[in-house]
């Protein structure tokens, strides 16, 4: 007996050795960035600047790889199902905080599989209008669509995602009716927009900022509870009547569940030296991302909330689940 318990003790010992060394040889190959949506985008441009940060001071190479598809589900989904071993990271929107209350059915627990990391960045959304409609602020923009219930309508790039939940958030906090018009994508949503074909959107600050400074498009309010410097003369929609309204876009890392600690502690810790240079703060503010770089337990505080609040929202709203 006594012997077994020592090759038991043995065995748990070599293990703990191995998984300390592994993490202290961390990394020792490359690293793969999954970007969930497709190349070219504000998502992919940073991946590629943390990423080339990372692969400096990691001292391996940092590949990106695109995984496009099903509302950033496939890649997430590759992610979650690789090795827990800090070799394959998702590079996520907050979109990934809505999606387990969107679709009916997914192939991956959202937040049992993946284990957040660190919020890279925070952008704020805007509420754009075309200057055709009779409104110049979110009370005025109120007053009018109780005057056509049900006549004004707004373009979203997805249903269940950020914008059109933020959108439908204002709807029920107002208690206004306005119709979602589906568009593929925010060069569609934007082309329709300037057309007048459809009255609004919530759209990231650099979509829709030189639109809104050429007067192309005219901006009501902030979905953030701060103002921000890109457009510092746009009020929030906090500071509209609604105080307690504050919603914002983010950009966040994510590893496999049971990725050891160290590995986990290590990814963060270069994450936020790469997003305290000078060039990558700069590059990140003018793609309108504010960076942010929080410890692994404050994302995993804020990820946790704002699921608990879009899954209230999708709940109240009554969106369909989607497949």
């Amino acid at each position: 007996m006594r012997v077994i318990v020592l090759v038991v003790w043995t065995v748990f010992g070599v293990l703990a050795m191995l998984g300390s060394a592994t993490a202290e040889d961390y990394p020792s190959k490359p690293v793969r960035i999954v970007v969930p949506y497709p190349a070219g985008g504000t998502i992919d441009a940073v991946a590629r600047l943390v990423g080339q940060k990372l692969q400096e001071s990691f001292k391996e190479p940092v590949v990106i790889e695109n995984r496009p598809g099903a509302s950033g589900n496939i890649g997430a989904d590759v992610v979650a199902k690789s090795a827990p071993d800090g070799y394959t990271i998702l590079l996520a929107t907050n979109g990934q905080e809505s999606t387990p209350a969107v679709f009916r059915k997914l192939p991956y627990d959202a937040e049992k599989d993946l284990l957040p990391v660190t919020q890279l960045n925070t952008s704020t959304l805007v509420l754009v209008a075309n200057p055709k409609l009779p409104a110049r602020s979110v009370p005025e923009l109120i007053a009018f669509a109780k005057t056509v219930p049900g006549g004004l309508n707004y373009g979203s790039t997805g249903v269940g995602n950020p914008l059109h939940l933020t959108m439908e958030m204002l709807k029920m906090k107002a208690g206004i009716e306005m119709v979602m018009v589906p568009f593929r994508g925010d060069a569609p949503l934007l082309t329709a927009l300037l057309a007048n074909d459809i009255h609004l959107a919530v759209s990231p600050v650099p979509t829709a900022q030189s639109h809104i400074q050429s007067g192309a498009l005219r901006a009501l309010a902030l979905t953030r509870a701060t103002r921000t410097s890109a457009l510092p003369d746009v009020p929030t929609i906090a500071e509209q009547g609604f105080p307690d309204f504050d919603t914002s876009s983010w950009h966040g890392f994510f590893v496999p569940a049971k990725t050891p600690d160290e590995i986990v502690r290590r990814i963060y810790r270069e994450t936020k030296k790469a997003l305290e240079s000078p060039d990558v703060r700069e590059r990140l503010l003018s793609l309108g991302a504010e960076p942010v770089a929080t410890s692994p337990e404050e994302f995993s505080a804020l990820f946790k909330s704002d699921m608990e609040k879009f899954a209230k929202v999708v709940k109240d709203a009554r969106i369909p689940l989607q497949d």
